[in-house]
């Protein structure tokens, strides 16, 4: 009896100790793991100290940008940001430039493109519906290209250099985070898609002789973007088009029709080279009806600056475009948007809560402050024409205008749902529609004196500044809200 008493606490004993290494192991891995996440953010808060200290951009101004085409006629660059320890996502912020008259070659891409024309005129040609269609935008003109729709851009501008702010959807394209163009045109450069097959298949997909197929395959010497007639240039696209008519078409239905199966088989073609190429080739000066060429009807293009603003008073006006008010936007994803600021005035500290905003100062100049979760500043930075910013989805934010002059902004968000902003001040602000014990409580004070400090601010969304505001009822504010209105 005694030794089994005795084996039972032996065995009582053993069971204890090993729960008590289990724990023990348990604890050391919690410790473990809050170890690592302290010195991870030790580790952030050194690199944020470094780049404060060697001067380095504040991580939600994207100053840095890539060319991806650079020629005589124009260029084409991407904005980055290195170093931020947040996720963008997928989309890309791009600017195109071309000369006056010229041609950005037919392509098309493995991202979704939204083009906005900042400046001059341009014809867009693209596929559409297995048809060619064109378009002819001016400035404030907005227009979405579906990823794989081959498409080019001419400037058509007299004497104007054109100037496109373009968003890229990269979340399906063939690289994570980055884009890709195939050109359809081309030659030793860029080279077309077309160059990677073998020879013979080309020649017996356009019937032509091996002679042909090189001379259309390595005259384009110029790049991505190229000078077209009547631009004094001597360039391989310039001499081609000054043949006459009747030789340039049959030139062209020569060398891009695969066969010559008659008219009846042409219509069943899901799309012709010579469809593209006739358009862009056709005589420019040939009259037109409207701003639309093509047997598919494509959506028509978006004109912010037409278009009534969602919100305006004494201090500016904004329209935000989503889905329900232009529906090609629904397929992309993304929403755009469009600020005019007047002196001094200001965008109301607010929340995105359901998407990533990207913006460009068109115009003017002024600051964007942006907060971290905890209430600290993120980022406090002046910004000019060109600067293009950025605001995670759910950070508050605010944009103000220099005293000096008025600021215009454009931009794009990631969602193509109506994006409902939460303001944090001004008179549709969340703090008063929350008006009420459990807030007074929140700020420690009666709900009078809360009252009347979210009822100071008299304007709503688009703020005055101090010079411009109405006198507050209250002779002193806290700080906290005092920032608010400054």
């Amino acid at each position: 009896m005694g030794r089994s008493r005795l084996t039972l606490l032996v065995l009582v004993l053993v069971l204890s100790y090993g729960a008590l290494r289990i724990m023990g192991v348990d604890e050391d891995e919690d410790w473990g793991r809050e170890r690592e996440r302290e010195e991870s953010r030790e580790r952030r808060r050194r690199r944020e100290e470094e780049r404060e200290e060697q001067g380095e951009e504040p991580p939600f101004l994207l100053k840095e940008s890539k060319h991806v085409v650079k020629t005589e006629a124009g260029e084409m660059r991407v904005v980055w940001s290195f170093g931020s320890r947040f996720v963008e996502g997928p989309l890309r912020v791009g600017f195109i430039t071309m000369e006056p008259k010229t041609l950005f070659i037919p392509q098309y891409l493995d991202s979704d493109l939204i083009i906005f024309i900042r400046r001059g005129e341009a014809k867009l040609g693209f596929i559409y519906k297995d048809e060619l269609a064109e378009r002819r935008l001016k400035i404030g003109d907005l227009y979405r290209i579906p990823a794989g729709s081959a498409f080019y851009l001419v400037n058509t501008g007299e004497g104007q250099r054109l100037q496109i702010i373009c968003s890229f959807d990269t979340s399906e394209s063939s690289r994570i985070g980055a884009f890709q163009s195939f050109f359809i045109g081309g030659g030793t450069s860029p080279k077309s898609v077309l160059s990677g097959f073998d020879d013979e298949i080309l020649e017996n997909a356009f019937n032509v002789t091996h002679v042909e197929l090189q001379e259309f395959l390595s005259s384009q010497q110029e790049g991505p973007i190229v000078y077209i007639p009547d631009s004094g240039s001597p360039r391989t696209w310039a001499k081609f088009l000054q043949l006459k008519e009747e030789d340039k078409l049959e030139h062209l239905k020569r060398m891009v029709d695969s066969n010559q199966q008659g008219e009846e088989e042409e219509k069943k073609t899901t799309w012709s080279w010579r469809k593209l190429l006739d358009s862009l080739f056709a005589n420019r000066d040939k009259k037109r009806t409207g701003d639309y060429k093509g047997k598919g009807k494509s959506p028509d293009s978006y004109n912010l600056y037409d278009a009534k603003p969602d919100y305006k008073n004494n201090y500016g006006w904004s329209i935000a475009l989503d889905e329900s008010s232009y529906y090609p936007l629904r397929r992309s994803g993304f929403g755009v948007y469009l600020v005019n600021l007047t002196a001094g005035s200001m965008m109301a500290p607010h929340v995105n809560p359901r998407a990533t905003e990207y913006g460009v100062v068109l115009s003017g100049a002024g600051s964007v402050q942006i907060v971290f979760p905890n209430g600290t500043s993120a980022m406090n930075a002046e910004v000019r024409e060109g600067d293009v910013f950025w605001i995670p989805r759910y950070f508050p934010f605010c944009q103000i205008a220099s005293r000096a002059g008025p600021m215009e902004f454009f931009g794009f968000t990631t969602s193509a749902r109506r994006n409902r902003p939460q303001f944090l001040a001004g008179a549709s602000s969340v703090l008063r529609a929350m008006r009420g014990p459990e807030l007074a409580a929140a700020f420690g004070m009666s709900e009078e004196r809360l009252r009347n400090l979210t009822e100071a601010q008299r304007e709503a969304v688009i703020l005055p500044s101090a010079s411009a505001a109405p006198p507050l009822k209250e002779k002193k504010l806290p700080e906290l809200i005092r920032s608010f209105g400054e």
